[in-house]
C-alpha cells in the first residue's frame, strides 16, 4: 500500500511540474511577441485587426429567380376503407366462404354462423302470423255484418301486426348469422376455423380497399394558405424508389394545438397494390411557384435562439441580417423575408465571422 501512494504523489509531482513549465513557456513566448509587435501604429494593422485586409470569403450576389416550390414531408399511406370483421352473435362457425389474401366484392357471404335455433323460431312465428292473419279477417267479415264491436276487430287487428313486428326482430337476427363484405377490398389472414365458437369478441380477418389508398400527413401551420383541395403530391416508400402521384382530397378545419400543424389527406390510385396500408412515404406537396424567390446556400444561414440569421457583406465588412426561411431544398434555403436583390451574403466562415469584422469577398457562382 505505502509504494502505491509513493507512486501517486510522484505521478501528482511530475504533472504538476509539467503544468508549470508550459505557462512559463507560454509567458515566455508572449514577452517576446509582444517585443517583436512594438507599441506602435504597424502593430495595430495586424491581420485580423481593423486596419487589416480582412478574413477571406465566399459570397453569392442574391438574385430573384422562378422557383418550383415543393415542401418535402413525411406521413402515411391508409387503406382507403377499413374493418375488422366480427361477429353481431355467438355461435359455432358453420361455414367459411372465402380465401386468404384474396379480392372480394361487396355483399359476398364470408363467415356463416350456426343459425338452427333461429330458423325453428321463424318457422314457429311464421305459424302464428297465418292463424293470426286468419282471425283477423274473419273479425273483419263479421265487424262488416255487425256481429262485434270495433273494440274486438281492433284487438285481432294489434295481435297480427305484434306477430309481424317479432317476424321481422327474428330475420334481423338470422341475418346476423351471416356476415358479408361491407365494401369490396381484399381480405387478411382469418384467425378461425369451421367448427369454432365465435363471440363478438373474436376477430375474423381484416377487410382492406387499396386502391386508391389515403396519403396521410400534417404541415406547419405557416403554409396553410397555400394548400387547397386538389394540390398534387408526389411520394415514394422505403420499399421502393418508384415515384407515385396524388391529390389532397380533404383538409382539416382547424390547427392542431399541440402540434402546431393542419392534417391533410391526400387520395393516389394504387391498381397494382404496390402501395401497402402503414407504409411510411416521403412526401413533396407542390406549393405555389414563385417567380421572384430569393435562395440561398444552406450553409449561409445560422440559426440563432430568437430564430436565423444570415451576414452579408457591406461595405467590406460583415453584417448580420434576420431573415425568416421558408422551403427547405438538398441544397438551399427560401428567404421570405430579410434580404433583397443585390446583397452579398457571406457562404463561408460563418462561425468566425463577427459584426462589423473586415471581410475579403470572393464572390462564387450560386448552385440555383
Amino acid at each position: 500500500m505505502k509504494i502505491r501512494y509513493i507512486i501517486y504523489t510522484l505521478l501528482l509531482i511530475g504533472v504538476a511540474y509539467w503544468v508549470y513549465h508550459r505557462i512559463s513557456e507560454n509567458k515566455k513566448i508572449a514577452a517576446e511577441g509582444a517585443q517583436k509587435g512594438g507599441g506602435g501604429k504597424e502593430g495595430g494593422k495586424g491581420k485580423g485587426g481593423k486596419g487589416g485586409p480582412g478574413l477571406s470569403v465566399e459570397g453569392i450576389v442574391v438574385k430573384a429567380i422562378p422557383f418550383d416550390n415543393k415542401l418535402e414531408i413525411t406521413g402515411s399511406i391508409e387503406a382507403n376503407e377499413s374493418v375488422t370483421l366480427r361477429s353481431e352473435v355467438s355461435g359455432l362457425v358453420t361455414g367459411i366462404y372465402f380465401k386468404e389474401g384474396a379480392n372480394v366484392s361487396k355483399g359476398t357471404l364470408l363467415v356463416k354462423v350456426n343459425d338452427r335455433d333461429i330458423q325453428a323460431q321463424l318457422r314457429e312465428i311464421a305459424t302464428k302470423v297465418n292463424l293470426s292473419a286468419t282471425n283477423e279477417n274473419r273479425a273483419k267479415q263479421l265487424l262488416q255484418k255487425g256481429a262485434i264491436s270495433q273494440e274486438e276487430y281492433d284487438t285481432s287487428l294489434a295481435d297480427l301486426q305484434s306477430l309481424k313486428a317479432q317476424t321481422q326482430l327474428i330475420r334481423a337476427q338470422l341475418a346476423k348469422t351471416s356476415i358479408v363484405a361491407p365494401f369490396s377490398g381484399k381480405i387478411g389472414l382469418r384467425s378461425i376455423s369451421v367448427g369454432e365458437y365465435l363471440t363478438p369478441s373474436i376477430t375474423i380477418a381484416n377487410l382492406l380497399s387499396i386502391n386508391p389508398v389515403k396519403i396521410s400527413f400534417s404541415v406547419p401551420e405557416k403554409y396553410v394558405g397555400q394548400i387547397k383541395i386538389g394540390s398534387e403530391i408526389t411520394f415514394n416508400t422505403d420499399a421502393s424508389s418508384k415515384k407515385y402521384s396524388g391529390k389532397v382530397f380533404a383538409i382539416e378545419p382547424g390547427i392542431n394545438l399541440q402540434t402546431r400543424t393542419l392534417q391533410i389527406k391526400a387520395l393516389a390510385p394504387n391498381p397494382g397494390g404496390e402501395l401497402l396500408p402503414g407504409s411510411f412515404a416521403k412526401i413533396k406537396l407542390a406549393l405555389a411557384t414563385l417567380n421572384d424567390a430569393i435562395l440561398v446556400p444552406s450553409e449561409a444561414v445560422i440559426p440563432v435562439l430568437k430564430g436565423k440569421i444570415v451576414y452579408v457583406s457591406k461595405n467590406g465588412k460583415a453584417k448580420q441580417v434576420n431573415v425568416d426561411a421558408g422551403t427547405r431544398t438538398a441544397e438551399s434555403v427560401l428567404i421570405t423575408s430579410g434580404l433583397k436583390v443585390g446583397d452579398t451574403v457571406l457562404t463561408t466562415g460563418a462561425m468566425s465571422l463577427k459584426p462589423d469584422a473586415p471581410v475579403k469577398v470572393k464572390l462564387v457562382k450560386s448552385k440555383q
